[in-house]
């Protein structure tokens, strides 16, 4: 596992790559600085319990909620399997959950508790068979296991087409705001392999500013 100087060395030679093969993000690049996605690790059950949590909801109302959690959970910054697994769903709810959020928090936390799934296995697929394999979890799709895939396995070859902000920022980017299909978004994102992870960064910084939770 890789170090946070020698993860914030991958970075640097990311923006180098990218700086010098593509004069669209150049500027992008110069404008926000250095990349600091993956620099901090992150724990991958409380990167994914968040990320159900946050499932369409503003930002303010998803802190506001885990803070609800953590403080039943009498845990403050990392949420661990046992921590939900003695909270009733009941308890979860009245901290502001969906029925289904309560149910699916539950169930990930039981699949890890008992080694039914597990991120050490999960660390040693390929992309596209890891993301196949938190897919299958529920309330787990594509788009939450791409997330999970950049920010928590720091996979440095990342773009998710069904990102709304990724796919405006190509638009306005290269093609001055109006939509392009996915052949032209593919096309050009396929330059920039094998360092995605690190334009997606850069990308967000158009539409959302600094405003990520999770970088």
């Amino acid at each position: 596992m890789r170090t946070q100087e020698e993860r914030r060395r991958a970075n640097l030679a990311s923006q180098l790559h990218l700086s010098r093969n593509d004069p669209r993000l150049k500027p992008l690049i110069r404008m926000h600085g250095h990349c600091t996605l993956g620099v901090k690790r992150r724990d991958p059950f409380h990167v994914l319990a968040t990320s159900i949590v946050s499932q369409q909801l503003s930002v303010k109302a998803a802190d506001t909620i885990q803070g609800r959690i953590e403080a039943l959970a009498g845990t403050r910054g990392r949420l661990r399997p046992q921590d939900l697994l003695g909270l009733s769903a009941e308890s979860l709810r009245g901290a502001g959950l969906s029925n289904a959020k309560a149910r699916w928090l539950h169930a990930i936390s039981e699949a890890v508790e008992s080694g039914e799934f597990s991120f050490a296995r999960l660390r040693a697929l390929d992309d596209e068979a890891a993301i196949e394999a938190l897919d299958a979890l529920p309330g787990i799709g594509r788009w939450t296991a791409e997330m999970f895939l950049m920010f928590a396995l720091n996979r440095r070859d990342i773009f998710s087409m069904g990102d709304v902000g990724l796919r405006r920022g190509v638009n306005l980017l290269y093609n001055k705001g109006a939509k392009l299909g996915d052949d032209a978004t593919l096309e050009i994102t396929g330059r920039w392999s094998p360092h995605r992870s690190v334009a997606s960064w850069y990308l967000w910084r158009i539409v959302d500013g600094d405003a990520l939770t999770w970088v």
